[in-house]
């Protein structure tokens, strides 16, 4: 992935952020991979996503999961064509390890999420199904280590 492509998606991302969620923006998500199978999105560590304990602040963690999964899917429904709504209707976290340093969140769901997309395009019904995003940091060999785990419940209905 070019380095233009990462800050132009970075940047549609806080824009939307800014405009129609701010807290999303507060965090500065960048677009480290967007694909049409993965998304990688990393959260810096910083004052404003820290708790009291020095780790990164569970409500950071929940902004990382819905960006990662609803970037993903916010990608399959432009590369439907098709006018699809989205919503998230449940949240499920595991927290494993404090994330002491920052957060990249890894949602590799894109071939069911153009599945889902593609059924709702057909029903006129709201096509719910799971998601699952994987929070890790990365360590100095360079490996990434799981901190947490999300399952999301990503609602689709094509637009009337």
């Amino acid at each position: 992935m070019s380095r233009w492509l990462r800050f132009k998606q970075t940047f549609g991302m806080r824009l939307f952020g800014w405009l129609k969620i701010p807290l999303l923006a507060s965090v500065r998500p960048r677009v480290l991979e967007l694909s049409e199978t993965c998304c990688v999105v990393r959260i810096p560590l910083r004052r404003w996503t820290k708790n009291h304990l020095g780790s990164m602040y569970f409500g950071a963690l929940a902004i990382g999961a819905d960006c990662a999964g609803g970037l993903l899917a916010m990608d399959q429904i432009k590369r439907s064509g098709g006018q699809v709504s989205l919503v998230f209707k449940a949240f499920q976290a595991s927290f494993l390890k404090r994330p002491e340093s920052d957060v990249y969140f890894i949602c590799k769901e894109g071939t069911a999420i153009r599945d889902q997309v593609r059924r709702a395009l057909e029903s006129e019904e709201r096509i719910t199904e799971p998601m699952h995003i994987q929070a890790a940091v990365r360590l100095q060999d360079g490996s990434f280590e799981p901190v947490a785990e999300f399952t999301l419940e990503l609602s689709l209905k094509r637009k009337s």
